[in-house]
């Protein structure tokens, strides 16, 4: 005998079963359940024809270039001696070329437009007139990156240079605390450095006055661009003072951000500095899965003395955290930085691999962008990039400088 309990579950049940066969059930609902809910939306990797012969190629012998001669030498720079102190405390003894060139410009109040890749020092090129220009007037500047590293890396070169200087910065970034930044947003501060769409939330919010800064600095526009940014950037700077400087350092000029620059920066001089392309130093070639299991290759690649230091791209979120997992699992010294995860632990993953605590960083492409991360031997793209832009600005995590980078890419 069933209990009674036990009937009604049965009951229960069988007209469930008849409701999910029913015809204006299925019409009505599976669908939506198959299109929205229950299916992945279609990857944006999909259907891209990448064509593979662009990943193998052998570095080139860098042709031998003249070597730059600056024009000034940073204590030729018009610059107060406290701030000179402390480039020299760095170890800054003559400028790059971009430093050279954009320096002055920015001290004279010009509006700048710098062309210039990763890497070729265009932070301090920007911050070392600007802080001169907060200590002399007291001026108040608002830097706009597309990544929560790179505002923190910036961050950590303005805390360097501004070193006993009583000047202040407030980070603006998702992936921290918002309490924490209102708080620090009611101090007294000289610069707010963040990303377009928490500084947009706090501007919102009415805890960032837009009307309050007389100078913003876009740092790699093209890479908000393709993140999507270009709108928020828009709406926070029409919300500026007619009368600012305004600065944008881009490793290439779009049309979009072209349009940008004529809407909101004043006669400005461009400067183009950018060196021959990343990956001229850089060995590319690919591996053919086939058959054979892809993590196991990986692994083979990894036990090799040559890769000592090795930056992994894998294209989701989930599949960068599982990569990293199993490395570690294999007894691989591996991380990974990727969205999902919280601020305090990229930033863990990256001090770890900066530090080579860690020789295996494991990273989407979002996540890795803005990076300056030195002696990168080898990188190795696990999942194929979403297109040849992307590709090109993966490899140029390696062969930085003179020196010489690996870069593999897996395919079917």
């Amino acid at each position: 005998m069933r209990s009674k309990a036990e009937s009604l579950y049965l009951r229960v049940f069988r007209f469930f079963i008849k409701f999910m066969q029913n015809k204006t059930f299925k019409k009505r609902y599976t669908g939506k359940f198959r299109g929205r809910s229950f299916n992945r939306r279609k990857s944006k990797f999909s259907g891209n024809k990448i064509d593979v012969s662009k990943f193998v190629q052998t570095s080139k012998c860098a042709l031998e270039e003249d070597p730059y001669v600056p024009t000034h030498k940073f204590v030729d720079f018009k610059i107060e001696e406290s701030l000179k102190k402390n480039i020299v405390k760095k170890g800054y003894q003559e400028p790059t070329p971009i430093q050279d060139k954009v320096i002055p410009l920015i001290l004279e109040g010009r509006d700048v437009v710098g062309i210039a890749n990763t890497g070729t020092g265009k932070t301090a090129a920007f911050l070392i007139p600007i802080i001169n220009k907060v200590i002399l007037k007291k001026s108040r500047t608002i830097i706009i990156v597309p990544t929560r590293e790179l505002a923190l890396q910036i961050e950590k070169e303005l805390n360097d240079f501004t070193y006993g200087l009583r000047i202040f910065s407030v980070i603006c970034i998702g992936g921290t605390s918002m309490g924490k930044q209102f708080s620090n947003l009611r101090r007294s501060h000289n610069f707010v450095i963040g990303t377009p769409g928490r500084i947009k939330d706090l501007v919102q919010r009415k805890s960032i006055n837009m009307s309050t800064f007389d100078t913003i600095i876009l740092d790699e526009a093209d890479r908000m661009l393709d993140m999507g940014f270009i709108e928020d950037i828009k709406y926070l700077i029409e919300l500026m003072p007619e009368r600012k400087q305004a600065l944008c350092f881009s490793a290439t000029i779009p049309q979009e951000i072209e349009q940008l620059i004529k809407r909101f920066l004043k006669e400005p001089i461009k400067i183009s500095v950018k060196t021959q392309e990343s990956s001229v130093n850089v060995n590319q070639d690919v591996v053919r899965i086939g058959r054979e299991d892809k993590l196991d290759i990986l692994c083979r690649l990894l036990s090799k003395d040559s890769f000592h230091k090795v930056l992994i791209f894998g294209k989701t979120k989930y599949g960068v955290e599982k990569l990293s997992k199993e490395l570690l699992k294999k007894g691989f010294k591996a991380e990974s930085i990727h969205g999902n995860k919280t601020q305090a632990k990229r930033q863990k993953s990256l001090s770890l691999f900066k530090r080579n605590q860690i020789n295996i960083l494991v990273a989407t492409d979002v996540a890795a962008r803005g990076l300056d991360i030195d002696d990168i031997s080898h990188v190795i793209n696990y999942d194929l990039p979403a297109t040849y832009d992307d590709y090109v600005h993966r490899i140029g995590r390696t062969g930085r400088g003179k020196k010489k980078g690996e870069a593999i890419t897996f395919i079917q």
